[in-house]
């Protein structure tokens, strides 16, 4: 009896010392430690981590993010015709001879809709005759007769689907008034000198491409808010009546990247430059400018060191616009051993780049640990792609450097780089960096955080410290959802964009982390 009732008090001794333990616990804690019990559980796991805040995707290329299935639909609405024997959509009328159809036929020939979809995608792809490489890049020269009369659509299919996955901000890549600013470029010719050819461009035709700029992206933005619901947000109508509330994509905060075509003729392309820094001057949505198309082809190896001058000169010109710009997409085999050695440094220093897109060939660069060291020391982040850098380069596993970013302490954010074309999301990043890196919830979380710290929101930081461990001091004291917000810490979220994003994403850590 003695001994059961001693087996029997230590019993409840443990089960007290645990709640307090678990009492004493933050929600942090008890998400992390909830987290680490499910890692190896892949459903559980998917679950934490769809329903895990985000922070922003800062590499996402609108075209290539949205799924063929809308590319199909869109293109059977606007009359397109399919090429039977390539299955690249083509302008009607549809030639019989050419083997050509209407598109929605494929609504209805379910052989042809998935040949349609594994053309305009990744999906069930397999090297025979194309490489990976070539088949993703060759997708988009497929759908591309889809996407000129539907940005709004596209931008509503991408931002409802962030906002499905706890996603908060976005910063979204494409290139309106493109067509206008590469015909200046037709009419002004090449001159090598880079000022006059400025001058020679903004007198004639970059301000009008601004505007047409301005008007495509007001039309869009006007079409996505149409498709989600968004004027009942504005009119006070809540998400939770889904026959009238708005989408909650229409809480996700969208920003613009413009995305320079690089494997045009220079003065196209920087025709193209000036036009995104122009914009960025006079638009606050579009936030930065990029370079895009595959690193490895002819024109981006061979002009590179132009591209970077270009950037040079106009981020003296317009030093308040932000540069982030792809640099190491590359892997051993696609290019020479030489091209291999200095794109990232480059892109630094002399393209004046605050973030990488991809940087996966870090390691083959001149001096890598220096330059490991220089990127950290001047906050540079790098856009992780993990899926796209393994289907496109083939680089996988612990070939891949992200590990060697997190030990050298260069901030990092998971990216999802064409989710579409890619079929992935920004959830299925977070999963596969947890299961090929063993992650810890706390990366996680600095990942996410360091998505807004790096993001080019306007404003000051939140933060005091890059750690997130100290808040500014007018809003130390206060935890978002949990108090009354002094006048102090509201005048620091008035006046900072950056910041007002920064809180509302901890208090979706806050809501999160509570449930555990």
């Amino acid at each position: 009896m003695r001994r059961e009732r001693r087996t029997a008090l230590a019993v409840c001794s443990l089960l007290l010392l645990s709640l307090i333990v678990e009492g004493a616990e933050t929600p942090e804690q008890r998400a992390s430690r909830y987290f680490e019990s499910i890692r190896n559980q892949p459903a559980l796991l998917l679950a934490f981590l769809h329903d895990m805040p985000k922070g922003g995707d800062l590499h996402n290329h609108l075209v290539g993010a949205v799924y063929a299935e809308s590319y199909i639909g869109f293109a059977a609405r606007d009359g397109l015709c399919v090429d039977r024997a390539t299955v690249a959509l083509v302008a009607p009328p549809c030639g019989a001879e050419k083997s050509q159809v209407p598109a929605a036929v494929a609504l209805k020939d379910r052989a042809l809709y998935g040949q349609m979809i594994d053309a305009y995608s990744m999906r069930d792809f397999h090297a025979s005759q194309q490489s990976a490489h070539d088949h993703f890049f060759d997708a988009f020269l497929k759908f591309d007769p889809a996407t000129p009369r539907h940005y709004g659509e596209m931008l509503a299919e991408v931002v409802a689907r962030a906002a499905a996955q706890h996603e908060v901000y976005m910063e979204l890549m494409l290139g309106p008034g493109r067509a206008q600013a590469i015909g200046t470029a037709a009419k002004v010719g090449r001159d090598e000198d880079v000022a006059r050819l400025r001058e020679k461009l903004l007198a004639h035709g970059i301000a009008e491409a601004v505007s047409h700029a301005k008007v495509e992206l007001d039309e869009a933005e006007k079409e996505m808010g149409e498709v989600l619901g968004c004027d009942a947000m504005a009119q006070g109508i809540t998400a939770s009546d889904r026959s009238l509330g708005p989408d909650p994509g229409c809480g996700v905060t969208v920003r613009y990247v413009y995305d320079v075509l690089r494997s045009l003729p220079p003065e196209q392309v920087f025709a193209q430059v000036l036009l995104a820094f122009e914009l960025a001057r006079v638009d606050e949505r579009m936030v930065a400018v990029n370079l895009v198309m595959p690193e490895d082809a002819y024109v981006p190896m061979h002009d590179f060191d132009l591209h970077m001058r270009m950037l040079d000169y106009l981020h003296a010109v317009y030093p308040r616009v932000h540069i982030t710009l792809h640099a190491g997409e590359i892997a051993p085999g696609l290019v020479p051993p030489e091209g291999l050695r200095f794109h990232i440094r480059q892109s630094v220093e002399k393209g004046h780049a605050e973030r990488i897109g991809h940087g996966v060939d870090v390691m083959y660069e001149d001096h890598p640990l220096d330059l490991l060291r220089e990127m950290a020391g001047s906050k540079v982040l790098v856009e992780i792609c993990l899926t796209s850098n393994d289907m496109i380069l083939g680089v996988r596993g612990m070939e891949h450097p992200l590990p060697v970013y997190l030990r050298y302490g260069v901030p990092v954010a998971l990216a999802t780089d064409d989710e579409g074309v890619a079929r992935s999301s920004l959830t299925w990043e977070y999963k596969r960096a947890v299961e090929t890196y063993h992650l810890t919830y706390a990366q996680l979380k600095k990942m996410a955080r360091d998505s807004i710290e790096h993001s080019f929101l306007p404003g000051a930081s939140l933060w005091s410290a890059l750690e997130y461990s100290v808040r500014v001091p007018a809003c130390a004291g206060v935890t978002p959802n949990q108090g009354i917000v002094s006048s102090a810490c509201r005048r620091v979220l008035e006046g900072s964009e950056k910041a007002r994003m920064q809180w509302k994403l901890e208090a979706e850590f806050g809501r999160f982390e509570k449930n555990f």
